[in-house]
């Protein structure tokens, strides 16, 4: 079984209960392939970096995933044909990083380092 971490980016106009739909979605593809989501993450709507079909945000939705190949193939080529998605990107890894949360506001990590220290 391989690792993967596979990020989306929906178009910026989905709407919350859209976004659960896809991460539904997806899962149930993974799981279709016999494979695994050990973990998602909803990132929220983030600035784009370059316009990318005419959005200046997108949504992030964010899986951890452990399967074959396949998996990947298959959600690959399913999100392809999703008009509600402008990119997708999936990144084998030799292991997962489930503590860190990048995307919690920076006090909050403070506070919780802090209490790290402390205890």
């Amino acid at each position: 079984m391989n690792l993967y971490e596979h990020t989306i980016i929906a178009r910026q106009d989905t709407s919350p209960s859209e976004l659960k739909q896809l991460t539904e979605k997806y899962s149930k593809i993974v799981e279709k392939n016999d494979g695994e989501v050990v973990k998602t993450e909803n990132w929220g709507l983030l600035n784009l970096s370059y316009l990318i079909k005419k959005n200046k945000k997108g949504s992030y939705i964010h899986f951890k995933i452990k399967g074959k190949g396949n998996v990947i193939d298959e959600l690959e080529k399913n999100e392809a044909i999703d008009k509600k998605l402008l990119r997708c990107l999936t990144v084998r890894v030799k292991k997962f990083d489930l503590e860190t949360n990048y995307f919690v506001k920076k006090e909050v990590n403070e506070k919780k380092e802090s209490i790290k220290t402390n205890a």
